[in-house]
């Protein structure tokens, strides 16, 4: 068996290279759904039905866990899908199988707490507040669920979110350096036009920004912490696949890159990041 990676487009390959070097052995197959991104400015509905119909299709490629390396699938779909679709549809697959989100490893990350903390009591009074900036797509920051659950667990941390339409668009589509540093530029300096100043740590909350992330670390302050979702993401799946053994990962070290788009090598861009050319195969 194997492990799916979905995201909308080529994002979600930032997530995929951090699963690959912490399980060299395992076998992964990508999922890009780009005939239908961008997702993010994309009703709810909608949302729910592109990541449950891309999961099907990875389960029956023979994937027995499925990551949604997209904020957007994990913010809106994933709960919607665990409770209502994945009990019946493993009944009906007549084997164990999941989907696994993103955002629950980056809070843990951003907040140094398991899921499971107990939430703080209120009231408590707080010397002095950390200011966390989250970049992502508008349906992400609509969603305001780094919002919602960073203040459940931790009462210093302020939580900003900056929503970003045009970046994985332009980053799907291999956009110049000079445009996209402006674009980032842009966002940096609206949010810490929002909040009074710039923020103390960021999430690039979209896993296309992991792609450009100098760029980021170059609009923000020197030093600016970022809170990097690929690592977080293998940390946790590594501890899930070692709670959860009847989940398998493979062991022929396969490696597959499909798209619902155009098959074919993918952008400068990615080839760049990815430190090869990479060609994706149509579903």
């Amino acid at each position: 068996m194997a492990i799916g990676v979905f995201d909308s487009g080529v994002g979600g390959l930032t997530v995929h290279r951090a699963l690959v070097r912490r399980f060299p052995n395992a076998d992964f197959v990508y999922l890009a759904d780009q005939a239908n991104a961008p997702i993010g400015g994309r009703s709810g509905e909608q949302i729910v039905d592109l990541t449950r119909a891309c999961c099907e299709r990875l389960f029956a490629e023979g994937c027995d866990l499925v990551v949604l390396a997209c904020n957007t699938a994990s913010a809106i779909a994933l709960r919607r899908l665990q409770q209502t679709w994945l009990p019946g549809y493993r009944r009906d697959l007549g084997r164990p199988v999941n989907v696994l989100g993103i955002i629950v490893p980056t809070i843990e990350a951003a907040t140094g707490l398991p899921w499971e903390h107990e939430p703080e009591r209120r009231g408590e009074k707080v010397e002095q507040l950390d200011v966390l900036g989250v970049f992502s797509t508008p349906a992400t920051a609509t969603s305001r669920v780094y919002e919602i659950e960073i203040d459940k667990r931790r009462q210093d941390v302020a939580v900003f979110s900056e929503p970003c339409p045009n970046l994985a668009p332009m980053i799907e589509s291999g956009a110049g350096h000079d445009e996209m540093r402006a674009e980032v530029a842009r966002h940096v300096a609206a949010l810490a036009g929002r909040i009074g100043r710039q923020p103390d740590r960021a999430i690039l909350g979209c896993t296309h920004y992991e792609i450009i992330a100098d760029l980021f670390r170059e609009a923000l302050p020197p030093g600016t912490p970022l809170i990097h979702q690929p690592d977080a993401t293998a940390d946790a799946i590594e501890t899930y696949l070692e709670r959860h053994l009847e989940y398998a990962a493979g062991t022929a070290g396969v490696r597959r890159f499909l798209t619902t788009g155009e098959p074919g090598l993918q952008n400068g861009l990615v080839a760049t990041f990815w430190g090869a050319p990479l060609r994706f195969e149509a579903v």
